[in-house]
């Protein structure tokens, strides 16, 4: 195995694949327990990993890391369908490093984005997931959003003419999983889905305003981006400008 992920990240990062063994080694020995967790118990040890959170306990401890991951992977599987492999829990823990991680198309890159996601979550400060269209970032919330509200967090979505939030199977007839919502309370999600651009012009408008009170973003802790080359090297060259009203009357010149 630990070949494989060797050739799939490049013999260069051998070894600090390494060292990321032994915490994939924890985060497998959690597998069964957790198996036997009737699944709506599954939050409340989500809430016990938030209480140790706020008790102190860093998000870079190697027993919250396992606890995290191994809770996603459980909450993935009920769901969805879908186990993460040792090679994207990897991938998650280079996520939460700060790193870029590197993934051929169908490679579960967007599975893999959930570890490091509902990890950093669990702080309460918020956690942006930045895609680079609105489809991917409705798709992506939809998809992803039934791990994040089996374990206990909110998600929002943001779109260029709407926002909403995700409310999974509640009994209603909303194919789509969504309710609107406002701009604000899609940010006080835990976990928000949006566009390089919403984020981005957001933040200019938040930044225009001189009532503190109806800025719609919370201060910026953690954010994943999708596309990283295409988001921060090639959209980079095209600045967002947003213009206000002049304070001056036109009349005077």
């Amino acid at each position: 195995m630990l070949k494989q992920i060797a050739n799939l990240f490049g013999i260069s990062n051998e070894a600090s694949i390494k060292k990321l063994q032994p915490l994939i080694e924890s985060i497998n020995s959690k597998e069964l327990s957790l198996k036997t967790i009737p699944t709506e118990q599954l939050a409340a040890k989500s809430n016990d990993l938030k209480s140790k959170i706020s008790e102190g306990l860093s998000l870079n401890d190697y027993e919250v890391i396992s606890d995290a991951f191994a809770l996603v992977r459980e909450a993935a599987k009920r769901t969805l369908n879908q186990r993460h492999f040792d090679v994207q829990l990897m991938g998650g823990i280079v996520l939460h490093q700060g790193k870029i991680a590197e993934m051929k198309t169908g490679e579960g890159k967007t599975l893999v984005s959930t570890l490091a996601a509902y990890l950093n979550a669990i702080q309460g400060e918020g956690v942006h997931i930045v895609t680079v269209n609105d489809y991917l970032a409705k798709r992506d919330a939809q998809w992803m959003g039934a791990i994040y509200q089996t374990l206990g967090l909110s998600v929002g979505i943001l779109q260029h003419d709407s926002s909403s939030i995700y409310i999974g199977d509640n009994g209603k007839d909303n194919s789509n999983h969504l309710e609107t919502t406002t701009r604000k309370d899609a940010y006080n999600c835990d976990i928000t889905y949006g566009t390089n651009n919403e984020f981005g012009f957001d933040y200019l408008r938040d930044n225009m305003l001189t009532d503190q009170n109806q800025k719609v973003q919370r201060p910026l802790k953690y954010a994943i981006i999708d596309e990283v080359d295409n988001i921060l090297i090639d959209e980079a060259r095209t600045p967002l400008i947003i213009s206000g009203p002049a304070s001056d009357s036109s009349k005077d010149y």
